[in-house]
């Protein structure tokens, strides 16, 4: 027994310590980090050395000049990137810098192990519909979200709240559209109206209330870094209420979001642009300005032409661009 428990002991401690990760690999969250920290550098997008990239699994898998695949899928013996993060010497990769920790070493086996399956980054991934569960309180459910909050109430053994009285209604939804709670007289003439239609009506008013637009073109002004002054210490004033004004106007006209877009990106280059077209690429002129003295003239250009880039980065496609000014994002 003595023995036994000589030889569990290290074991068990072996197991607590090894890098192995018992389970599928993540790729983006375990072995893109690893090859970008140390493979990208030199085998990356920008004039790959031996004409090896390892940043696409197509190219990865075919090689480089030696003809050799640096990674086979299923088979680490094959794979001349395991035979470099493993060797000693000139032949030991990386070239330059710390080798790869024994961690490491044992997730990329791992991961060939399992089919050295590339993912693109999460952001970028086609979003997969979710099965929609079902639950006991069916008279819950009108939409398939009430189907996923009820899965998450009843997972905690709770019960669906009532549903809100006519008033309480009335406030949430006014309040959501427009910002602003209902008037007296909105309360009195919702509680009097005993139509089935009655909360469909106040949200077609409500809708059709320049309030709307007002309330949800806040969220896009955000987006559009608006203000109405420079920024900085002076932060002086500036004209910037036309840009306003139009974002407000094409959330009440209900403006397609194609539209809404070409006019702020390109409004000024449209053929015989209007007036409102050439107003919507305000989105454009909404980064800080310094205008303090002795502020170098190119030096601020520069930093509103990156700030415009970001932003619209961030803004269409979900996107920061700011690493970019200083870092390679191979």
């Amino acid at each position: 027994m003595k023995n036994i428990q000589r030889f569990s002991l290290p074991f068990v401690l072996i197991l607590c310590a090894s890098p192995f990760v018992f389970g599928e690999i993540d790729f983006n969250r375990q072995i893109r980090p690893i090859l970008s920290q140390s493979c990208f550098a030199c085998h990356g997008l920008d004039a790959p050395k031996s004409d090896l990239r390892l940043d696409f699994a197509e190219f990865a898998y075919k090689g480089g000049k030696s003809g050799r695949s640096a990674i086979v899928p299923g088979n680490l013996g094959k794979s001349e990137l395991m035979l470099r993060v493993t060797a000693h010497g000139e032949d030991r990769m990386p070239a330059k810098g710390d080798a790869l920790s024994d961690g490491q070493i044992s997730l990329l086996r791992q991961w060939i192990r399992e089919g050295a399956r590339y993912a693109k980054h999460w952001a970028y991934e086609k979003p997969v519909r979710a099965k929609v569960p079902f639950g006991k309180a069916k008279g819950f459910v009108r939409n398939p979200i009430d189907s996923f909050v009820l899965a998450q109430l009843e997972k905690r053994g709770w019960r669906p709240s009532p549903p809100a009285d006519q008033a309480r209604w009335l406030r949430r939804v006014s309040l959501g559209l427009t910002g602003l709670p209902p008037t007296l007289e909105e309360v009195d003439e919702f509680l009097a109206d005993q139509s089935p239609e009655a909360r469909e009506k106040v949200v077609d008013r409500l809708l059709a209330s320049p309030r709307y637009g007002e309330h949800w073109a806040r969220q896009w002004l955000d987006l559009a870094r608006y203000a109405d002054s420079n920024g900085f210490q002076a932060d002086q004033l500036r004209d910037s209420w036309a840009f306003r004004d139009w974002v407000i106007k094409a959330m009440n006209a209900d403006m397609p979001f194609d539209q809404f877009t070409i006019e702020q990106l390109a409004g000024d280059l449209l053929p015989e642009a209007s007036v409102s077209q050439k107003i919507a690429t305000g989105f454009h002129r909404t980064p800080t300005c310094n205008v303090e003295a002795g502020v170098h003239p190119e030096e601020n250009r520069v930093n509103q032409v990156f700030d415009r880039v970001n932003a619209t980065g961030l803004t269409w496609l979900g996107t920061t661009l700011e690493c970019a000014q200083c870092h390679s994002h191979k």
